[in-house]
């Protein structure tokens, strides 16, 4: 008998990273995000085309609707099905955003609001640079406010940090409510489900320290620190922020200089630095590639992965559109590409014709037996996936035709690539997985609907 997961609940994990060209092997900016979701919040990869709109038109967000501008920005979006907003995405101008919760002392606005992803799907449709996506998020901040329920199936409310670059600028942008600083970014940066923002940012809220003096969370202008004085202790401690914050800066530190598309590719896929890693070790903790476990703190995962090589004339980003990335194959897309059918899953529960379902069959059998599994797949996706990037980023210039069905191929080939590891892996049945690990899983299954 498995027992029920506890109703408390805490989310696991996100991580953002930027390498600004100074850092990077060929003077590019990079970008790359892990959105961390429910296991059984199907992720989606959109594509937006540009768009004109009468003046006086209205756009309907998540929750509320608010006046449209008249000119949108095509979109590269990555994002949970049933938000309007995204947890990452890219524009036809080579701005890329992505958004992480964090957890604050302020209290979240339960009525419905703009939240975090809708924040970064307006500031794409209209932003041409990341300083104008900077300002637009504050103005909308300050006019609106954020709230609403930011969870798929559980009651999740939170405020929202935002990592945001173009090929020549970045910076993070942090909230708790309306209050708000923001820090323009060289070198290489992350963010996770915490403030990092302490005692230095280049613009901040009128009234962010005074505030903080007034609730006695420190005593002067000289006392103040925005991630101490704001964050809540207690969820900024489950999420385990600090410490994959702390790995990914370790990791872009470590290769700065050096860092490229796969260097992206790996930071996401890392489990830190204790072998063999197995996704059932322990009820807490996370890794910056998460996978979900028993409740009430690792019911998070990772469902989908984006890295953009934000070049300034010819821009080239590779999705996942799939859960775990180290069960996953990065595959080429251009804003300007046909939108893969396989990739608009509208659901959280099994469907066979979606990209991200289809591969939830390989990941579910992976976890099964992880430290042996996933030797099955890792120097065959590691290889094709070497391809992908050398191939596209050579082509990133050619016509649209050509990057378009290369661009379909690839998705093609890794399908086929994922559905032979699948038979190969389910053909060799259930070794072993801890008792907890096998309850949360047998839940999350039933859940979706899973076909055994």
């Amino acid at each position: 008998m498995c027992p029920s997961n506890i109703k408390f609940y805490t989310p696991a994990s996100c991580d953002t990273i930027v390498a600004t060209g100074s850092s990077t092997r060929d003077g590019v900016m990079l970008f790359g995000k892990n959105s961390d979701r429910e296991p059984n919040e199907a992720h989606q990869i959109v594509l937006v085309p540009a768009q004109h709109y009468p003046k006086g038109s209205i756009v309907k967000c998540t929750y509320i609707d608010i006046p449209r501008v008249e000119h949108t920005y095509a979109l590269l979006l990555a994002k949970p099905f049933w938000i309007w907003g995204a947890e990452m995405g890219v524009n036809e101008k080579g701005v890329a955003i992505g958004n992480e919760a964090v957890f604050t002392k302020i209290a979240y606005e339960k009525k419905p609001g703009l939240i975090g992803m809708d924040f970064l799907r307006l500031a794409l449709e209209r932003a041409a640079t990341a300083s104008e996506a900077v300002a637009l998020i504050i103005h909308l901040l300050e006019q609106y406010g954020q709230g609403g329920k930011c969870g798929f199936e559980h009651k999740l409310y939170y405020h929202n940090s935002f990592l945001i670059a173009d090929p020549g600028d970045a910076w993070v942008l942090e909230t708790a409510g309306k209050m708000w600083a923001a820090k323009q970014i060289f070198g290489v940066y992350s963010i996770s489900n915490g403030i990092t923002i302490e005692k230095e940012w280049d613009k901040a809220s009128s009234d962010l320290v005074d505030y903080a003096i007034a609730k006695k969370w420190c005593k002067s202008a000289a006392d103040f620190n925005f991630a101490k004085c704001y964050s809540d202790y207690l969820y900024t401690t489950f999420s385990d922020s600090r410490n994959r914050r702390a790995r990914t800066m370790q990791m872009l530190s470590r290769q700065s200089g050096d860092i490229s598309v796969n260097t992206m590719m790996s930071i996401l896929r890392d489990h830190g630095e204790t072998a063999p890693y197995s996704p059932d070790r322990g009820l807490f903790g996370a890794n910056v590639c998460m996978h979900a476990g028993f409740g009430p703190v690792r019911v998070s995962q990772t469902t989908g992965s984006l890295v953009c090589h934000l070049h300034p004339v010819h821009p080239t980003f590779f999705v996942t559109g799939t859960a775990a990335p180290c069960t996953s194959i990065f595959k080429p897309i251009w804003i300007d590409s046909t939108q893969p059918a396989t990739t608009l899953p509208n659901q959280g529960r099994y469907d066979g014709t979606s990209l991200f379902w289809r591969h939830e069959r390989l990941h579910r059998h992976i976890l099964y037996n992880y430290s042996a599994n996933i030797h099955e797949i890792d120097e065959e996706r590691d290889h094709l996936e070497r391809e992908f990037i050398q191939h596209a980023l050579d082509m990133a210039a050619d016509t649209q035709e050509k990057r378009d069905k290369f661009s379909d191929a690839s998705f093609a080939k890794a399908a086929s690539l994922e559905d032979k590891w699948s038979k190969k892996i389910s053909a060799q049945g259930i070794k072993r997985q801890k008792f907890l690990q096998k309850c949360a899983w047998r839940q999350f299954n039933k859940k979706a609907q899973m076909p055994e």
